[in-house]
């Protein structure tokens, strides 16, 4: 029973609770459809890994040494597509001959049956790592003071619009 001044718990169940209980009286046969359908697709021509994605690095200062595959929605079955996303030159030759490599070990359809399939992750993206040049320090380099080259040419910036009205100025004058 229920305390204090609180209903008393009588369930309404009236709905038609009969159209929503599942079945499962095919259990079966689906694991039976499972099975084949898994041994089917196994046996396909392509890569097991899925698509062919581009090459792409990381946003901001902490990831963008890093280089994956980005994930892309396409119903092809590939999608390498360059044209959009990529800005460097670099990253777009390397997707350029990611593709090419793609295309020459393609097989469209095997010529025999039980040739050989590609296991595991198909065109690995390697990851270069980055290398820093040695170099004596100079007694040049140890003079340049990069803050005040910096500010320099921020104000060379700034000021270009006004420096050419005053020489088209003096120009002007000069003529007369």
């Amino acid at each position: 029973m229920v305390k204090h001044n609180n209903v008393i718990p009588n369930g309404h169940f009236k709905k038609h609770w009969q159209n929503y209980v599942k079945t499962w009286f095919n259990q079966p046969a689906r694991k039976e459809r499972r099975r084949i359908g898994g041994r089917r697709l196994s046996n396909l021509p392509r890569p097991t890994t899925g698509k062919l994605r581009p090459i792409v690095h990381g946003q901001t200062l902490k990831y963008n040494m890093k280089v994956f595959p980005r994930s892309m929605h396409s119903p092809l079955g590939l999608q390498l597509i360059i044209a959009e996303g990529i800005v460097s030159l670099e990253g777009l030759q390397a997707n350029v001959q990611r593709l090419k490599t793609f295309k020459a070990k393609l097989v469209v359809f095997p010529r025999r049956v039980g040739k050989f399939k590609v296991q595991g992750p198909y065109l690995p993206i390697v990851r270069e790592k980055p290398s820093v040049e040695l170099v004596k320090i100079t007694e040049e380099m140890k003079s340049f003071k990069a803050y005040d080259k910096l500010r320099l040419e921020r104000m060379n910036v700034r000021h270009v619009g006004a420096r050419q009205k005053k020489a088209a100025e003096a120009e002007k004058d000069e003529k007369k």
